[in-house]
Parts: C-alpha cells; sequence; structure tokens
C-alpha cells in the first residue's frame, strides 16, 4: 500500500509540472481511476538517453515522449553544449509530421534560447537529411531533429546532431543524458515565448540545389518512377528535386502522398515491413501498359529509400534488399570514377568490400547506425542494409532518401539507354565477384527479457554449426574487436561448400531481435547464377532455422 501511494505521488508531482493540457488530461485520468499497473509502466525509470537520442511512445510519464521529456531532453544538450564553450552557437531544429513533433521542436527552441543559445526552426515539417545538410550549411554548432522514423504512429523521438552535422556517439551521449538527470524541476529551465527564428525557404533551396551534385553531367534522366513518401514528408522535397534533374514527374502512391500521423494504409509506416508496399505494387500494376522502370519509396522522414523493380515477363514486383540496392550505388559511383572511402555497417553485405578492392578503393566497416560511418575519414559513399545511403557526405553527413532516390533513378535510366535493368546489373555483379545473398531474422517482441534470454543463451552455448557449415570463429562484439568498439552483438562466420556470415543483435530503435545472415557462392558463369540463387536461397533458410533453435525464438 506504501509503494501504491509513493507511486501516486510521483505521479502528481509530475502533473503538477506537466505543460501540455492533453497529457495532463491524460495522467488525471489514471491518477483518478487508480489505475496503478498502468502508472507504475510510465513511471518505472526515465527513457534514456543514447546514441539514437530518444524514441518512445507518446503519452505522460517519464518512459513516454512528452513536452516534459523532450524539455529536460533539450535543457541537457543545451548545459552540454555551453560546457563545451558553445555559448551563443546556432541550434538548428528540424521536425516531421508526426503527433506533437512541432511542439517538440518549439519547446527545444525555446530552451535553446533561454540558455543563451540561438535557436532556429526548420520552415515547416521537412525530411531529416534536410536539418542534416543546414547544420552544415548554417555553420551550427548542433540540431535537433524530432522524428521516429518509421516507428509506429504512437511513437516519436528525438535525434541529436552535433555541428560536423553527424548523430551524436559516445561520450557526448553519456555527457548530455548526464546534463538531463541534473535537471531537478521544470521551473528551473528557462523557456522565454520569443527570440527564436523560423528559417525561411533558403535552407531548403539550398538542399536542393546541392542535389545537383549528386548526378553526372549529361546522364539519362529517363527511367520512369513510381513515388510513395509513406504518409510522410518526403513528396514535395522528393518531387521538387527530380523536377530540377530533369526526371519524368513521378506517379504518387495517392493514398500515402500527403503527410498524415496516423499512417492509416499501413500497420508500420516501413518499406521493409509486410504489406507496406502494397499500394505502390497496384499502383504500378495501373499504369499498364507502360510500365514504369521502378518504384521508389521513403520512409515517413524520408532519410531511408526502398526500391522495387519488375519481374521480367510478369506484372510483378519485386523489392530489392537493402544491400542489393548499395551494391547498385557503389557501381554506379565506381563507374562514374568515384574516389574516396566506401564504407558500410557490420551488418550490411560483404559485397561492397569486394566492389572497393576491385575498384583500388579504400574501404571500412562500422558499427551499426550511420552516426559511426558518417564518421569515416575520407568518406565518398557509405551505406547499411536498412535502406540508408549517403551518397552526398559533404552535404549531407547522414542516410540520404532523397539524394540516393535521384542516383537510382540515374542509374537506372543509365541501363535503359543501354538495354539493360538493375537486375541484370546485379547479375553481372554476381558473376564478377560472386553471388552475396542476404537475409535477415527479425523477431519482434512485446517482453524484452525475451531478447535478453536469447543473446545469454548464444553466449552461454554458441552454435557449432549452422545449416551444416562449420562455425570457424564467434566474436562477441561486447568485448570490441581491433577495429571496432564494444557493441551488442555476436558475429559468426562460417565455412564448408559456402561461406557465410551471421550478426545477431538487438535492435536500437525498435523492439526487435536482429539477426542478419550471409552467404558467398562462387559463379563462374551467367549459366550458373540460377543454380547458385538456389543455392544460396536454401542454405539462408537452413542458417535462419538453425539459428532460431540455438537461440530458442
Amino acid at each position: 500500500m506504501q509503494q501504491e501511494q509513493e507511486l501516486i505521488a510521483r505521479a502528481q508531482a509530475w502533473l503538477a509540472e506537466d505543460p501540455d493540457s492533453e497529457t495532463r488530461d491524460e495522467l488525471a485520468k489514471l491518477i483518478d481511476a487508480e489505475a496503478v499497473d498502468e502508472i507504475a509502466a510510465r513511471f518505472a525509470g526515465t527513457l534514456q538517453f543514447g546514441t539514437a537520442g530518444l524514441r518512445g511512445e507518446l503519452g505522460a510519464g517519464p518512459m513516454r515522449m512528452n513536452r516534459a521529456v523532450v524539455i529536460r531532453a533539450a535543457a541537457g544538450l543545451a548545459a552540454y553544449l555551453t560546457a563545451k564553450g558553445q555559448t551563443d552557437g546556432l541550434v538548428v531544429i528540424g521536425y516531421d509530421a508526426r503527433h506533437k513533433s512541432a511542439d517538440f521542436a518549439r519547446d527545444t527552441a525555446a530552451v535553446m534560447t533561454g540558455a543563451g543559445l540561438r535557436a532556429a526552426l526548420l520552415p515547416r515539417p521537412l525530411p531529416t537529411p534536410v536539418l542534416a545538410f543546414a547544420i552544415r550549411h548554417l555553420g551550427a554548432v548542433a540540431g535537433v531533429e524530432v522524428t521516429a522514423s518509421h516507428n509506429p504512429p504512437r511513437d516519436n523521438g528525438y535525434k541529436v546532431y552535433l555541428g560536423d552535422g553527424s548523430q551524436i556517439v559516445p561520450p557526448a551521449d553519456a555527457e548530455i543524458a548526464a546534463g538531463i538527470d541534473a535537471v531537478r524541476s521544470l521551473a528551473d529551465v528557462p523557456r522565454p515565448d520569443t527570440g527564436w527564428f523560423t528559417l525561411n525557404e533558403e535552407v531548403l533551396e539550398a538542399y536542393l540545389a546541392r542535389t545537383d551534385e549528386v548526378l553526372t553531367a549529361g546522364s539519362p534522366r529517363t527511367a520512369r518512377v513510381v513515388y510513395t513518401a509513406m504518409h510522410g514528408v518526403g513528396k514535395e522535397v522528393l518531387t521538387a528535386a527530380f523536377a530540377r534533374a530533369g526526371f519524368p514527374e513521378p506517379v504518387l502512391v495517392a493514398e500515402q502522398a500527403e503527410p498524415d500521423p496516423d499512417f492509416p494504409t499501413v500497420a508500420f509506416p516501413n518499406p521493409e515491413e509486410p504489406g507496406a508496399m502494397d499500394l505502390s505494387f497496384a499502383t504500378a500494376r495501373r499504369m499498364q501498359p507502360e510500365q514504369p522502370d521502378l518504384i521508389v519509396a521513403n520512409d515517413p522522414d524520408a532519410d531511408r529509400c526502398a526500391v522495387a523493380v519488375p519481374v521480367p515477363g510478369t506484372d510483378e514486383w519485386r523489392m530489392l534488399r537493402g544491400d542489393e540496392v548499395g551494391a547498385l550505388l557503389a557501381a554506379h559511383l565506381v563507374r562514374n570514377g568515384a574516389s574516396g572511402t566506401f564504407a558500410e555497417s557490420i551488418v550490411s553485405s560483404s559485397l561492397l568490400g569486394r566492389i572497393a578492392a576491385a575498384a583500388g578503393l579504400p574501404y571500412e566497416e562500422t558499427l551499426t547506425g550511420f552516426k559511426w560511418i558518417a564518421r569515416v575519414d575520407g568518406l565518398r559513399y557509405g551505406y547499411e542494409e536498412a535502406l540508408g545511403y549517403c551518397v552526398d557526405p559533404e552535404g549531407v553527413r547522414d542516410k540520404d532518401g532523397i539524394t540516393a532516390a535521384l542516383l537510382i533513378t540515374e542509374l537506372a535510366s543509365v541501363l535503359k539507354s543501354e538495354g539493360r535493368t538493375l537486375l541484370d546489373l546485379l547479375d553481372d555483379l554476381a558473376v564478377e565477384h560472386g553471388l552475396h545473398a542476404t537475409d535477415q531474422l527479425s523477431v519482434r517482441v512485446e517482453d524484452l527479457t525475451v531478447i535478453a534470454d536469447a543473446m545469454a543463451r548464444l553466449r552461454a552455448q554458441p552454435p557449432t554449426t549452422l545449416a551444416g557449415l562449420t562455425v570457424t570463429s564467434a566474436e562477441d562484439l561486447t568485448r570490441g574487436t581491433d577495429k571496432l568498439p564494444p557493441t551488442d552483438g555476436l558475429r559468426y562466420y562460417l565455412d564448408g561448400e559456402v561461406k557465410a556470415r551471421v550478426i545477431v543483435r538487438p535492435s536500437g530503435t525498435e523492439p526487435k531481435l536482429k539477426c542478419y545472415l550471409e552467404a558467398v557462392v562462387p559463379v563462374a558463369g551467367a549459366n550458373e547464377l540460377s543454380t547458385a540463387k538456389e543455392r544460396a536461397e536454401a542454405i539462408l533458410a537452413t542458417i535462419k532455422r538453425d539459428l532460431s533453435a540455438a537461440a530458442g525464438i
């Protein structure tokens, strides 16, 4: 009984300083109803600020995303910047079209202004890459993007960038978190009603002008595209970029073209999720007999880019894996004479390393996330399998779904002028470098202990064989390697009739256990491709089955 009384007292104290009438009403109703279990869930701790910033479900209480939590986060960031001597620096703030995003952005601007910093809001909901660009373009000391990317409608998030235009990494995350913890009361955080400003269209025009740098002068611009913004903020910017480049106007998936924070046509607004692309496929099929050349999708904040291609001889469409798009873009850049380092996260296909080596280019592997990829010295191109591509690191030091869409459409146009397709180029790469087939075992959970238990089980009893292949190396990445800092993950290398690799890690942004699989099958010639693909598919399916059993999931 005493614990319940203490819990209610904590909830009432939170309620007394909550600046948002909606979450105040929500929490007041829970207190009046004595909904102890629900209150306990919201006050079981605080949303943890890490290298992904904050992300969580909207609602009242310290374990939810709300204005009180955001004000504390902004105060922690302001304290960090001030301690680093950035006492009057500019902080740029962007936001998407999710519920509460604009409120969280304005609160952040007020906190920055109250701390003596200068704050500028982007003119309206815009893609995350525009914010990442604006930081470098305006010489800001930091940036904040209010977004939950491709999470479900009930979520929102808070992503922090520093002055180089890339996301924070340790120890900055821990130092900002300490600043957040130091906030005892919202009354201690100055939040003036004025003092910040809203940027005009110049920043967006500058971003669009920068997209011109992605393409090759005089290249074909003929590929016809079906485009979905997935109810997010990508449509306006992508269509403007396509018009500047001289591509045919994309055919929009009308049902998903405009921003809608409820994402009514999809269970999860992520192009990788089952069913998310169904309306895109339907739109493409209605264009018969003039079939489009590809489908392009952005996630809701348009930092990711998905691609689908027609299956020859049918009315079906095939989603390309992120690794396939990553390899295609790399090959296109190499063909166009790119120089500099190619980089990817450790969970992405090793094919990029083969492409870079054949071109005589430097190559680096990093931990998962563009916060690491963007920091590679001399970066020219970086990608990771979760549909993230950095094709212009001097402009946007992060993944950018707009410029990636431009570049893949240019490649499709070049191939079209040669009577070829993206699938033909993938086959060429398989013959040249071996078939690098990838797959993923992804388990979404309600109870996070399921993930912890699976990781513990694999650490205690690592598999010795998977799909009949011998596990020749089993690395616990929490110990780090000679090239990688520690991270919660496991990596296995396998050898036998083919070579394979498996990486297991908890997702950093969703309640998922993610297992990344790759099999590399040698291909002596184009006539062996079909057999190699069947062989790789069977091996990956068996690895998935055996790994699931070993992890108990």
